[in-house]
């Protein structure tokens, strides 16, 4: 596993502080970018007028975002507004509609869903180019001090289910009853189940939901019954998460998490591989059906708990928005985004060759896209 303690320390200083850069690139953490809400909406047009490009999303697209914003300063002077606010937010207010006081990017930690799709659609948001920028895996990490935990999927959908069934072969339904690891299995530690995870609002929460709980509930014998007879059914239970306090929905600012982390040995944090790749000196993650959260895994396919990261283009503010495509193509570059590019260095898995040059070409065409 890779670690870059220089460019952490920068991140890091980002994404708690957000101020603005040393060379001028404005990133804002979810808290900032939540204070700084009011201020646009009070004058939408200066960010616009100014040539600033506006980018708003994923938590985890964020840092990647960040990094490649800081390199694009760098070379062009163009300026651009990276904020946090989560990808169901970022999709929100990327759909709001076209013109100077709305965002002309939106980072997302999975694909647009359908009903976002026809919300941009409704608001006159429809020309998107959509972009996927490579991989991130999902990490159960604790702080270094702390047990290691060797998972099975099923364990992981036993914790934080809301219910469980009373049994592998019985799907009469209860109260998730697991107080502490070692309830669930006794080979786990003897410690209470606590975990601060994304919010409802999280692409990373959507991800761990598909992927994990529901590659979980698949191992428990009558759910996966269940999931052959109605799978509607299956997915209520797959994706509700308990909420008797055991899953704390822990906001947008990763960073934060990990310091909560560090001073809560005991507990535990869901969020994407980069964070864990950039705070190995402070935490460690945990395997998953035998699979360590490695670079080397996700790239593999071999961890289970991965996704896709994408970012959206709005079509319609390439021409009126300065360096806005430029930015795109930017971060579709193999110095960005390929393989030992500046991004794989904090955490980002490179997509394969074929992929990497299709939406580098979508990019440099304005190529849109149908759900």
């Amino acid at each position: 596993m890779k670690m870059k303690s220089t460019l952490i320390t920068a991140l890091g200083v980002i994404l708690l502080s957000a101020c603005g850069s040393d060379d001028g690139t404005t990133v804002k953490s979810d808290a900032a970018s939540k204070a700084d809400t009011k201020m646009v909406e009070k004058a939408p047009e200066a960010s616009q007028s100014s040539g600033d490009i506006r980018i708003v999303g994923s938590s985890t697209v964020y840092p990647f975002s960040t990094k490649v914003a800081q390199e694009f300063k760098n070379k062009t002077g163009y300026n651009v507004v990276v904020e946090s606010t989560g990808s169901g937010g970022g999709h929100k207010l990327f759909c709001d509609g076209v013109g100077p006081d709305t965002a002309n990017i939106t980072n997302s930690s999975r694909r647009q869903k359908k009903s976002e799709f026809e919300m941009c659609v409704e608001n006159g948001v429809d020309e998107i180019v959509e972009v996927k920028i490579g991989f991130d895996g999902i990490v159960l990490a604790n702080a270094l001090e702390a047990p290691t935990i060797d998972f099975t999927a099923k364990q992981v959908f036993l914790a934080f289910a809301k219910e469980v069934p009373v049994s592998d072969t019985d799907c009469t339904m209860q109260d998730n009853p697991y107080v502490t690891w070692s309830d669930i299995d006794a080979n786990l530690p003897d410690t209470t189940i606590e975990a601060y995870g994304p919010p409802p609002t999280s692409g990373t929460r959507d991800a761990f939901v598909e992927v994990a709980m529901e590659g979980g509930a698949k191992q428990v014998a009558c759910l996966a019954a269940l999931r052959k007879e109605d799978k509607k059914a299956f997915q209520v239970v797959a994706h509700t998460i308990r909420e008797d306090g055991k899953w704390i929905d822990s906001g947008e600012n990763d960073n934060a998490i990990v310091q909560t982390l560090v001073n809560t040995p005991t507990a535990m944090v869901i969020f994407g591989f980069s964070f864990l790749d950039q705070n190995a000196d402070k935490i460690k993650g945990m395997t998953v059906d035998g699979a360590e959260p490695s670079f080397e895994n996700i790239a593999a396919g071999a961890y289970p708990i991965s996704r896709s990261l994408f970012f959206y283009l709005k079509k319609a503010h390439v021409g009126s928005v300065n360096g806005l495509q430029e930015f795109a193509l930017e971060f579709t570059s193999e110095e960005a985004s390929g393989p030992g590019g500046y991004l794989e260095e904090i955490g980002l898995v490179p997509l394969p060759d074929a992929e990497r040059a299709k939406y580098r070409s979508d990019v440099e065409t304005l190529a849109t896209y149908q759900q």
